[in-house]
């Protein structure tokens, strides 16, 4: 009897045995479906023995095969190191790596390219006139080198625009196929150029490069330009980003440089069907480049030559539930396992990748000017964010800023990193405030629909016509959302067309890509919006950028605030003029001498990221050290800390044998209560990597011993946040 040690995806850190049926053909890596308890699970086969510590009359047969190509060796390793690392089971870690299996979810028919007939140029444009999205992708096809849209394309586009494409063949107003299109060559200047060099001059080895190019330098050219290297040697490009929302135009833009090289996308956006589609064209080698979010690090990809991580520092690569894994580690993991070139790019690098550098671990790339030679860095001013010049929210000078976009005919972003109306509902007679019932945070005020909303459960409740406390009817809404700017600039700016783009207004799937064409078409005149809107995007016509709220980091516990908010600040500050058009930033803020805003108003984030650096290195804080954060949270309070106690004192013992390993008292969560549950946390930190994890492998088999029903707890390894 063959015996299948097979991984499932449940938290249970073992391996499940079963008898695989006679004339099953079963190798390391399959995709199987089994049955654990009352449950049909898919699992992948780890490996094969000819006996099991279970009974034989216990054991349970193979149900099926689930008609995938097998996980390769590759993607199994960076499995066992992700569950390893990040002190997970191997199956959770395996069941990243699988694509949806659900039945009837098998691959769909892969539709083709299209171009517009004859009679659809002449009919189209007269029907669109009320419909702006269907105009858009009547104006991309009408512009594309390739005549139309390839299958690729018309693959990567939302289900709602494949809908129309599907009726407008049907009126006879397109026909199959599109013109494979000679490649656009990027025109690199010097610095790109040698960048690209750089990275296909590191073919064939493990070579992991940062690529610093400010906003606007370019750097999507210089991947491609490698790309397309890589790809007429017979190689495949794994290229990842940190936003789903990022993916569409990319796709678009690798198809206009590569357009015979077959690109898919992975993300959990897609559906199901497509998903898996896209997972077995990479697997058997049928796709040249893979674009994806963070779960796209397991792509199976047989002959992977260059991975691409960019905007590498942006915290989306980091799992913040289940498996939290961080995909920007694994890329490079994965890339040295494999022995080929990783580059990760950004215009403001996470601090560990800017140390990594500096130590010579990484090869640092630099293009340091835009690559538009028309387009300078935008103008930074201070100015004051509180004030009798400041009205809802807005000072005088940025108003003055917008009205003089309006009037020259240019787009304006106004920022704010807060959806809803108001962050907060108080009473000024009697200071009640607006809280969850169920989370230590106060409801944010919404519009449209009236609602007070938390943030953090999704409570929702009526807003209050007078104050539960005392009484009052004149209730006050404090601070400002993206709503209520949205309400104040279409009162200030009647004649301005105003979009708002922030995760409640673009909750459609084609809300965001709509938004976007609407600004490409000058059909859009002001922005506001979250950091949906930071990273990215090129708008032509933006010359402005207004953020309001920056001061709000100044004031967080979390050790990464600075370098979150410099980040940021400097990646939206980058929207404004990237082409002969010259941009300014006004940013409101009460501390215009902080470093921060210096560093900002300077460009100068090496600058910033130095100070910081030092910074850390006395404080013993990464990247000079490693952190580890075991989280707790139950329904009641005395359940949490006596968890936290006794995990307190596992951890002590282990550290007593590993005394590089500090371990510090349990403390209630920033967010005390979330969802009803009370929360706690404890922190671990040391400078030897190896001595924390052999810590965290004792305390999590001592604490899975424990039986902890009634807490529920998680060890996240490189925490992105301790508040």
């Amino acid at each position: 009897m063959t015996i299948a040690r097979v991984a499932l995806p449940v938290a249970v850190d073992k391996l499940f045995d079963y008898w695989v049926p006679a004339g099953l053909d079963l190798a390391a890596g399959a995709v199987v479906r089994v049955r654990l308890g009352g449950r049909r699970l898919a699992g992948v086969v780890h490996a094969l023995a000819d006996d099991s510590d279970v009974a034989r009359e216990a054991l349970q047969p193979i149900d099926e095969v689930a008609g995938l190509p097998a996980l390769a060796d590759d993607v199994r390793d960076l499995a066992g190191f992700v569950a390893s690392y990040y002190q997970s089971s191997l199956g959770l870690a395996y069941a990243l790596a699988m694509p949806p299996l659900a039945h009837g979810a098998g691959p769909r028919e892969r539709p083709g390219g299209v171009r517009l007939s004859d009679a659809g140029r002449e009919a189209l444009p007269r029907s669109l006139a009320r419909a702006p999205a269907q105009r858009a992708l009547l104006a991309r096809m009408a512009s594309s080198p390739t005549g139309g849209l390839t299958a690729d394309e018309v693959r990567a586009l939302p289900k709602a625009s494949r809908r129309v494409l599907a009726r407008w063949r049907r009126e006879g107003w397109l026909v199959a196929g599109a013109h494979r299109a000679e490649p656009v060559a990027p025109r690199l200047n010097d610095a790109q150029r040698r960048a690209a060099d750089a990275i296909v001059g590191s073919r064939g080895a493990f070579a992991p490069l940062l690529l610093q190019g400010v906003t606007g330098s370019g750097k999507t050219e210089v991947y491609l330009a490698a790309a397309a290297s890589f790809v007429a040697d017979g190689g495949q490009v794994l290229l990842l980003v940190p936003e789903i929302n990022l993916t569409p135009q990319l796709t678009s833009r690798v198809a206009d440089a590569l357009p015979r090289a077959r690109t898919v996308t992975l993300h959990s956006a897609l559906p199901d069907g497509a998903r898996r589609a896209n997972w077995e064209a990479a697997a058997r080698g049928e796709a040249d480049i893979v674009l994806g979010t963070r779960l796209a690090v397991f792509a199976p990809l047989p002959r992977l030559a260059l991975v691409v991580v960019d905007e590498e520092h942006d915290t989306s690569f980091k799992q913040h539930d289940g498996v939290r894994y961080h995909a920007r580690d694994a890329a490079v993991w994965r890339a040295r396992r494999r022995g080929v070139p990783v580059v990760l790019g950004s215009a403001t690098p996470s601090l560990e990748s800017y140390a990594h550098a500096d130590a010579g671990r990484y090869r640092r790339l630099v293009l340091a000017q835009r690559a538009d030679p028309r387009a300078a860095f935008p103008e930074v001013r201070l100015v004051p964010a509180r004030g009798p010049l400041v009205r809802d929210g807005l000072s005088d000078a940025l108003l003055a800023a917008i009205g003089e976009r309006l009037r020259r005919g240019e787009q304006s972003l106004v920022f704010v990193n807060r959806r809803g109306f108001a962050p907060s509902l108080k009473c000024p007679a009697c200071g009640w405030q607006a809280g969850c019932p169920r989370c230590s945070a106060r409801l944010t005020a919404h519009r449209a629909p009236s609602a007070l909303l938390c943030h953090h459960c999704g409570h929702r409740e009526r807003v209050p016509a007078a104050c539960p406390s005392c009484g009052n009817v004149d209730l006050a809404a404090r601070g400002h959302g993206t709503q209520r700017l949205e309400a104040a600039l279409a009162q200030a700016f009647p004649q301005a067309r105003i979009a708002r783009v922030d995760r409640d207004s673009t909750r459609s799937a084609r809300a965001f890509d709509d938004v976007r064409e609407r600004v490409r078409d000058n059909a859009i005149d002001l922005l506001i919006g979250t950091q949906m809107l930071a990273k990215g995007h090129d708008f032509p016509r933006l010359t402005l950028v207004g953020v309001l709220g920056a001061d709000n980091a100044l004031y967080s516990a979390d050790f990464r605030a600075t370098e979150r908010t410099a980040a940021l600040l400097m990646q939206v500050a980058g929207r404004a003029g990237r082409a002969d058009l010259p941009g300014e930033v006004v940013v409101q803020t009460d501390f215009p001498g902080h470093p921060l805003f210096a560093a900002v108003v300077r460009h100068d984030y090496d600058a910033l990221a130095r100070d910081v650096l030092a910074e850390r290195e006395a404080a013993g804080l990464p990247p000079f050290a490693h952190l580890a954060l075991l989280t707790a949270e139950a329904h009641r309070r005395e359940d949490v800390d006596r968890f936290c106690e006794a995990a307190h004192a596992r951890a002590a013992a282990a550290a007593r044998q590993h005394r590089a390993v500090e371990v510090f008292p349990p403390v209630p969560a920033a967010l005390a209560r979330r969802a009803g549950y009370e929360r706690a946390q404890m922190l671990l930190r040391s400078r030897q990597r190896n001595e924390l994890k052999a810590v965290l492998d004792a305390l999590r088999t001592a604490l899975a011993d424990a039986g902890t029903r009634r807490v529920r707890h998680a060890i996240d390894v490189d925490p992105q946040s301790l508040a």
